[in-house]
């Protein structure tokens, strides 16, 4: 996100309230105001480098966005973080969906090793921790999202189907876990039994496909064939899977990276052929933020696409937009210092939750960002005392 120069702050509205005028990257989101409230003067400083070195601010970044956890700095497996908001959405509003929670990305997620500072790769990949220890992998590829929601469509009758055959293959495998389980020793047994456990999950799930009945039907989409060349049509495609998999109830809980730290991607498209991460150290040259905010303008005309699906579809008494609630933002404010405060946070939707929109809020400067977590999980009916370094929640 852009600095502020020679007046012009790319981000961050001049003033607060009700009715500011959008800022540049803000205003593709003006069909959208109503239901917009942009949060600013909220930090994250579970990503400051504490004692772990001048380095790794990107890193630290990544992993605390949704924990407000500093994560311990190590190459080998021995990783630890922190749980994350998403997660404990998921806990609770994935109880009765076929997936408690969708994690997406567009970048690959095979990063391994070390990628900053001594930090493992895992950090920069996933916003989603299942635990302390447990990292959820993103997943890029539009057809293996596809198939993990639908199998090999969208009707009813297709994913009645793909239940049915998983819960034949998931009988004989508790069946051959029983006879196993009566031959193993103590250790093995308590192995076996966290197996089971997963096993049991997908079970779950099985069971909330054919809850979700023959009404659920969805419109039209053939199984991707991979990846799009274009950032573009990349990023619509995965919108347009989370609007579906909205629309059918596969799950409640998504996190969406549009782009991973240390990310190098250019944007032809645009006329942008830098590398995002070289043009975010942009030095104070005003050229330089000048095409910085243009990618992430580019970026939110992108995501208003996805707002205008889920404006448009009926849900219950309103709209898919009316019945979630998004958080879009950076966890760097100003990049070519590593700024983990005053983040560009802004929230969608929330009509049902009674978020009233066109505002924009200010809050006192070193308000953890996990605050505002806690008061988006209260909104969706999930209380929370504590998450990370937070304080309180906040009201907005």
């Amino acid at each position: 996100v852009a600095m502020n120069f020679t007046g012009i702050n790319y981000w961050t509205p001049k003033s607060t309230g009700e009715n500011f005028e959008l800022s540049p990257i803000l205003k593709p989101l003006a069909p959208y105001r109503n239901v917009l409230t942009v949060v600013s003067g909220l930090a994250q400083h579970a990503a400051d480098a504490h004692d772990d070195g001048a380095n790794g601010d990107h890193t630290r970044a990544t992993s605390s966005w949704l924990t407000g956890a500093h994560c311990k700095r190590t190459e080998g497996a021995d990783i630890e973080n922190g749980l994350s908001a998403d997660q404990i959405a998921a806990a609770e509003l994935g109880k009765e969906t076929p997936l408690p929670s969708l994690e997406l990305a567009i970048d690959l997620n095979f990063l391994s090793g070390q990628c900053e500072n001594s930090y493992a790769c895992i950090y920069l990949n996933t916003l989603a921790w299942r635990s302390a220890t447990s990292p959820l992998p993103t997943e890029n590829n539009p057809r293996i999202v596809f198939e993990r929601l639908f199998g090999d469509g969208g009707t009813a009758a297709q994913r009645a189907a793909l239940a049915r055959e998983n819960r034949s293959i998931l009988d004989s495998v508790s069946e051959d876990f029983s006879r196993l389980g009566r031959s193993l020793g103590p250790a093995d047994r308590t192995r076996v039994s966290a197996y089971l456990d997963s096993v049991r999950e997908v079970e779950r799930r099985i069971a909330a496909v054919g809850k979700l009945g023959a009404n659920t039907d969805l419109p039209t989409l053939e199984r991707p064939r991979g990846i799009p060349e274009r950032f573009d049509e990349h990023v619509k495609l995965m919108y347009e899977l989370q609007w579906l998999a909205f629309q059918a109830d596969m799950t409640r809980v998504v996190t969406f990276m549009l782009g991973r730290e240390l990310n190098f991607r250019t944007y032809p498209e645009i006329g942008i052929n830098e590398g995002h991460h070289g043009l975010s150290h942009h030095g104070d040259r005003p050229e330089q933020i000048a095409k910085l905010a243009k990618v992430n303008t580019y970026q939110a005309e992108l995501f208003t696409w996805f707002l205008d699906k889920l404006a448009t579809t009926p849900d219950g008494d309103g709209t898919l937009l009316d019945h979630s609630l998004i958080l879009y933002g950076a966890s760097l404010s100003n990049p070519n210092l590593h700024a983990h405060y005053d983040l560009p946070l802004t929230l969608l939707g929330g009509a049902s939750a009674g978020l009233k929109g066109n505002r924009h809020i200010r809050f006192p400067g070193e308000t953890p960002m996990t605050n505002l977590l806690l008061t988006m999980l209260g909104m969706v009916g999930v209380e929370t005392a504590k998450l990370g370094d937070s304080t309180g929640k906040l009201e907005v």
